[in-house]
């Protein structure tokens, strides 16, 4: 237990102190009042160590978003840093059909980027886009047919996300870890009037499939995402959901 958690345990015990007295002496008025004046006191020491916990926790949580940002960043330079290194070595060798293709990968990316940032979940964009500063052992890919917007939709796109990243998470730590390349994840994203779907392709093997099931299950609880006709099977996952009649 925490200094904070110490000093929020102590000020609930001492009010034993003052009930013990009055069960003792209960024709002594002024023990009343001691014990009323003893439970404002506690309760707002409480009140202030809870505040100071809060005040921490989100000091802590926005130290850790900060520390991720800046991961992100440098992974997004390092790439850039190769990019421009690449183009700068097929202009030398007077490449100019590999450079134009080059930059059309470029411009596909970025396109990809793009797309991956009008999510409309900050959480869920944030978590994708500094995915792979986090895993070494898995690649995702996200593929998205035109603009999908999940806090556009008339579903919970919050629920939608989180169930989103739990699927993600459960094939983080369902791949075999390897000398090699890492395995990749692709995920399709689309919708029409109708539905929204989402699916799942792992290019690698899964390690103990039923606890891989169980997990994926375990994040579409509540979720606005429903497994599709043979949604969960050979390492691949099928989700859809309803959008309107």
């Amino acid at each position: 237990m925490n200094r904070i958690g110490m000093t929020k345990f102590f000020a609930a015990a001492s009010l034993l102190v003052p009930a013990a007295a009055i069960i003792i002496w209960p024709e002594q008025l002024w023990l009343l009042a001691v014990f009323t004046a003893w439970v404002v006191l506690a309760a707002g020491i409480w009140v202030h160590t809870e505040r100071t916990e809060q005040e921490a926790r989100m000091a802590r949580a926005v130290a850790a978003m900060q520390q991720a940002s800046i991961r992100t960043l440098n992974h997004h330079r390092h790439d850039w840093m190769n990019d421009l290194q690449v183009i700068f070595g097929y202009i030398r060798m007077g490449k100019t059909d590999k450079t134009i293709q080059y930059v059309e990968q470029i411009r596909e990316r970025m396109l990809a980027e793009s797309k991956i940032a009008k999510l409309g979940i900050p959480s869920l964009v944030q978590f994708i886009q500094s995915f792979r500063t986090v895993s070494h052992s898995l690649i995702i890919d996200v593929d998205i047919d035109g603009d999908v917007n999940l806090a556009e939709m008339p579903l919970d796109g919050e629920l939608a996300a989180e169930s989103i990243v739990g699927i993600i998470n459960a094939y983080r730590f369902a791949v075999r870890p390897g000398v090699g390349d890492a395995d990749r994840l692709v995920i399709r994203i689309s919708r029409d009037e109708h539905k929204l779907s989402v699916s799942f392709h792992c290019e690698g093997q899964i390690s103990e499939l039923d606890d891989w099931k169980m997990k994926c299950k375990r994040a579409l609880h509540n979720s606005p995402l429903k497994l599709a006709e043979n949604g969960l099977q050979n390492a691949n996952v099928r989700l859809q959901a309803q959008l309107g009649k």
